[in-house]
């Protein structure tokens, strides 16, 4: 195998193992329940946000040589300093990282020692999350050689024993808007947020490992997310075939996180309780490492260099830990509006950036008229519920299935353009 293949290989594991946390586990077999025998649509849907957006993510920070701080600059450095740490927070210490905790609380350790307190898992959890982030060169060698391919294996014999042996028929659930409905809980692994900030990781260790020049960096960034998007492709595809299969079986009031123990419980056992723990604790761990560390760097950069990266890293790593003690249910319940809001900002960025949108003022329009819209939906989450704003909104096409805010985007984007256009 040529080294650049091989590079590229051991960056995609890696990238793919970042990715893969715990909301990459709990959702998919919840969606495949959900929808029955339209799993094969929700897959398609499933994929295009929780995989098509995040290599497009990828590919538009190995574009410009940056993250999302430089893709969002055109806007204003004001937003893109707010929007930034919005997204590093979301997906760092609010969200993602107590998440990817409390999911292996509740995956990993309760099913096998159900009496272990939740605190001190929870420490030893972050523990063993800041032993690797305190040396960040390491990290995604560490990543790709060793956690991920043991990860890919856990998950492959889980997936392939549900498709020897399901655990149910697949039925008609009568599910309504199977394909918008799995859009939507694409936006819940939050990849795509966290892969325009991944991406500083990767093209880091894509330099390091000699590739320098603009086109090679593209070429071994392409080849690493294309290894990823395959990789999750398999899992989220075989995870929500196994969900499907449970529709007729298990009660519609089972929470994410026990319908997933109760799948392996039934396809492997006991033995399938520490398969299960395994898996979920190399995923989570792996999504864990990647964002802590890309958060502490993030907070190192804005400030200077005042706040130190292992000081970041510890202060982060205390904050989860609080947020992880609330449980799945209450975080994945918080990160909607807050999803909501900040993933159509990210989609909109990015794929002006992969397009070549080169004026300002075009970008910047088209971006808070996306951020205008997509607030006003949202304020009902907030307990702001105003008649003239909700009864606008539904106005809007596709405002019913989750996506007020792209028509409006799309209609921001052409008047701008072509009206800046004219002018000029």
């Amino acid at each position: 195998m040529k080294k650049s293949t091989r590079d590229a290989f051991i960056i995609g594991l890696a990238l793919f193992a970042m990715f893969f946390g715990s909301g990459n586990l709990i959702f998919p077999p919840y969606l495949g329940k959900m929808v029955g025998d339209n799993y094969a649509l929700a897959i398609i849907g499933f994929l295009m946000t929780g995989v098509g957006l995040p290599l497009l993510g990828i590919l538009a920070c190995a574009k410009i040589g940056g993250t999302f701080r430089e893709i969002s600059l055109k806007v204003g450095n004001l937003f893109s300093i707010i929007a930034t740490t919005a997204i590093i927070l979301a997906i760092g210490p609010m969200l993602a990282i107590p998440r990817t905790a409390a999911t292996t609380f509740e995956l990993s350790i309760q099913p096998i020692f159900p009496n272990f307190p939740i605190l001190p898992a929870i420490l030893i959890y972050f523990i063993i999350n800041l032993a690797f982030v305190i040396k960040p060169s390491s990290i995604v060698d560490t990543i790709g050689k060793i956690l991920t391919p043991a990860l890919l294996l856990l998950l492959t014999i889980i997936i392939i024993k549900g498709i020897i042996t399901p655990v149910g028929p697949i039925v008609n659930t009568g599910f309504k808007n199977v394909f918008s409905s799995s859009l939507i809980e694409g936006y819940q692994t939050m990849d795509a947020m966290a892969s325009v900030i991944f991406a500083s990781i990767v093209i880091s260790t894509v330099k390091a490992k000699g590739y320098t020049e603009t086109s090679d960096i593209i070429k071994m960034t392409s080849i690493a997310g294309i290894v990823a998007v395959i990789g999750l492709g398999f899992v989220y595809g075989g995870l929500m075939y196994l969900g499907s299969q449970t529709a007729s079986i298990l009660p519609a009031s089972i929470n994410k996180t026990a319908l997933v123990t109760e799948i392996v419980n039934r396809l492997l056992g006991y033995s399938g309780n520490v398969i299960l723990a395994l898996a979920v604790g190399l995923a989570c761990l792996t999504t864990s490492i990647g964002l802590t560390s890309s958060a502490a760097s993030f907070f190192e950069k804005i400030s200077n260099g005042k706040l130190s990266y292992k000081a970041n890293a510890i202060v982060i790593s205390i904050a989860s830990a609080i947020i992880a003690l609330k449980g799945v249910d209450i975080i994945v319940l918080l990160s909607g509006p807050i999803l909501q809001i900040l993933y159509p900002i990210v989609i909109v960025l990015v794929l002006m950036t992969l397009i070549g949108v080169k004026n300002d003022k075009v970008i910047r329009i088209t971006t808070y008229v996306t951020l205008l819209i997509s607030i006003c939906d949202n304020l009902k989450y907030l307990g702001l519920n105003i008649e003239f704003i909700s009864n606008a909104i539904k106005l809007i096409p596709l405002s019913n299935l989750g996506f007020v805010w792209v028509i409006p985007s799309i209609l921001a984007f052409i008047i701008s353009y072509l009206f800046l256009k004219q002018k000029n």
